[in-house]
């Protein structure tokens, strides 16, 4: 008879298909990251450089684009097929690196970059995680995912910079267009083959996309994670200005970022499954915003002294603590909340505001930096959290078991 404490480990088959859907995500993010610490700095050579507009709107497209797209194919999903899209946004990612590696302008890489925001597969990974894996254990592989994107960021951080002294904004998107065709391998040999009796036989329609949009519990997931992508966005418009302050070389900042995302790893593996095992996701979910909004204001105690390192240090820990911990969570409970015919749609609605939250927490974010200053952007943030909150709180944690 199996007991609980077994029901919840995954099974081979479930390690087999978190791993490498996990893997996929981190090979895309990786090649979107590196590109974020130097393309502000090195847009400026280009033809068009000149305009700071330009170069925001350049970098911005990636997440506009692939905002429009997510639904849609979301929804491709639950008719083709999972591995299908995927493969389909990971050529775009790949053209789109191809494109913004031999760009001239500012307008080039601006379309480089819209190309590459065409392969929105985050809705199709996460519908083809579900899928394989069990409700007891699906938040153990969006935790994966979820420590993927928390590690391509800081390793991102240290390798950016790194390839941009080799060979420029050029030699980044080439790096790219080599971890999308990785993907692309990874999805058509080691993922786990897909249950096509999941697909359904005809388009979603619009009525019952708008009802997943506006389902309550769905649409608090989603103005969740627009809420922590835009202040995870904004807060980087100012954190690094802090280090900086404190004597940190610009080279050297993915070195302090490196050890707080790892060790915030050792902490979500020790406090998530546990507790969710238990029965008090709820009390951790909120106690994470609580993390996350107090945080701001050590952000905004230190912009208005002198920074300390250390302190920025113990900051960075404790944001991605609870970022990880959100960034798992949220997609698993949309996951389950979802009717299973309609996960890739769900899910494309969900990363929808997803890349909206970092398109509008970088577009605000430096508006608010400029007028405001990093007090009035960590403020800012701390706001927009506490409206989490409190939009979170009456939020069902525990979705029904039929949802499988």
């Amino acid at each position: 008879m199996t007991t609980a404490l077994e029901s919840h480990r995954m099974t081979p088959s479930e390690r087999h298909s978190s791993f490498s859907l996990a893997s996929i995500y981190a090979l895309r993010m990786l090649g979107l990251f590196m590109v974020l610490p130097v393309f502000s700095i090195e847009a400026r050579h280009y033809e068009g450089g000149d305009d700071q507009a330009a170069i925001g709107l350049a970098i911005g497209m990636y997440g506009l684009v692939q905002a429009c797209l997510q639904i849609p194919l979301g929804i491709a999903a639950d008719r083709v097929g999972r591995k299908p899209v995927i493969v389909f946004g990971l050529v775009l990612l790949g053209l789109g690196s191809l494109v913004a590696a031999h760009a001239q302008s500012v307008w080039g890489l601006g379309l480089g970059r819209a190309i590459q925001g065409g392969g929105a597969v985050s809705a199709a990974v996460s519908a083809l995680l579900a899928d394989q894996t069990r409700v007891e254990v699906r938040t153990k592989g969006m935790a994966l995912i979820g420590a993927s994107i928390g590690l391509m960021f800081a390793l991102s951080l240290v390798m950016g910079p790194l390839l941009n002294e080799w060979g420029g904004l050029p030699l980044i998107f080439e790096c790219t267009l080599a971890l999308s065709m990785l993907g692309i391998l990874s999805i058509l040999f080691w993922t786990p083959k897909e249950t096509s009796n999941l697909r359904v036989s005809s388009p979603v329609p619009f009525s019952q996309t708008l009802a997943l949009m506006f389902k309550h519990d769905l649409l608090r997931l989603n103005a969740g994670v627009f809420i922590l992508y835009c202040v995870q966005l904004a807060s980087w418009m100012a954190v690094p200005a802090l280090l900086l302050a404190c004597g940190v070389a610009k080279s050297d900042h993915g070195w302090i970022y490196l050890p707080a995302v790892l060790l915030s790893f050792v902490f979500m593996g020790a406090s998530l499954f546990r507790l969710e095992r238990k029965g008090l996701l709820r009390p951790l979910f909120l106690s994470c915003i609580a993390l996350v909004f107090f945080v701001q204001f050590g952000f905004m105690f230190e912009s208005v002294n002198e920074p300390q390192v250390w302190v920025i240090e113990t900051l960075l820990f404790l944001f991605f603590c609870g970022f990880n911990i959100l960034e798992a969570t949220q997609p698993s409970l949309t996951s389950k909340i979802a009717p299973q015919h309609s996960r890739g749609t769900a899910m494309g609605v969900y990363n929808t505001l997803q890349s909206l939250g970092i398109f509008a927490g970088g577009a605000l974010g430096g508006w608010i930096n400029k007028s405001l200053g990093p007090v009035g952007l960590f403020a800012a943030c701390g706001a927009l959290l506490f409206v989490w909150f409190w939009v979170a709180w009456p939020m069902n944690y525990k979705p029904s078991p039929s949802q499988g």
